[in-house]
């Protein structure tokens, strides 16, 4: 007769519960994995996969309960660091979405918005178009599977039982705040294009007063701006490449960093 002790069932347990638990919050969190749109049977189907394949690679797990006070703690551990990695790849695709809404708003078009239903609100209609841009390219460039390459790095990087340190989170607040520049690297032709034309159009309008800005100027700054637009999206692929990559980057130092 096959026995098993309490202490033998806690240990086969932490060591599926607790690799779950990251990577479960990792998908949650990360882009295109983490979408709404994406079934919460599939998020968990995969993140049970995932553990299963990565558990017997991990190594010895904390001698620690599930239930009790140490392994509750270990299983918040795991959700924050999850999530932070999962975040910090979605920054990513924040970036081009602001990119978005700022050629928006200097092509004239705040006002056309529609429901994103990745991020459950409305957002312009060239915000949305560049989000897809980066979507595809995400999945070309195989930024998922690199992605999840770096989770399965993580467990030998930053073992369950520790918690990322004061330099993790500050990798991760250095990278949030390092995202408003790429947005505007992102947008800059547009807006320099724009600007451009907006100066045009008033030394015009002052040479012309009878001419109406707003029947003239709004064609011309819509059409440029779609210009600017089409030829800027051959350079869009390998900006998102180098975010990717700087992005995989800080997921690993987040975790690597120095207690």
């Amino acid at each position: 007769m096959i026995s098993f002790t309490s202490a033998q069932l806690d240990a086969w347990l932490a060591a599926l519960v607790f690799p779950l638990t990251r990577i479960l919050a990792l998908i949650s969190s990360s882009p295109i994995l983490g979408n709404k749109q994406v079934p919460i049977r599939v998020k968990i189907g995969l993140s049970v996969l995932l553990t299963i394949i990565i558990a017997p690679t991990i190594g010895a797990m904390p001698p620690a309960a599930i239930g009790s006070p140490q392994g509750l703690l270990i299983m918040i551990q795991q959700i924050i660091i999850g999530v932070a990695m999962g975040f910090t790849m979605r920054l990513i695709f924040t970036a081009v979405e602001m990119a978005g809404e700022l050629a928006g708003l200097q092509m004239g078009l705040g006002f056309a918005s529609l429901y994103d239903p990745v991020n459950a609100t409305h957002s312009q209609v060239i915000a949305q178009w560049m989000e897809t841009i980066a979507a595809l390219a995400f999945l070309a460039i195989n930024g998922h599977l690199y992605m999840l390459s770096a989770l399965v790095e993580s467990f030998r990087i930053l073992p369950i039982g520790n918690m990322l340190s004061d330099n993790g989170i500050h990798a991760v607040a250095s990278w949030g705040g390092s995202i408003f520049v790429y947005a505007l690297q992102i947008s800059l032709p547009i807006l320099a294009a724009l600007l451009i034309t907006n100066i045009a159009l008033g030394i015009l309008t002052r040479a012309a007063p009878q001419l109406n800005l707003f029947a003239v100027g709004f064609p011309i700054t819509l059409a440029i701006g779609f210009f600017v637009l089409s030829l800027s999206v051959p350079y869009l692929i390998p900006l998102l490449d180098r975010l990717t990559q700087e992005g995989l980057g800080t997921m690993l130092n987040l975790t690597k960093s120095p207690r």
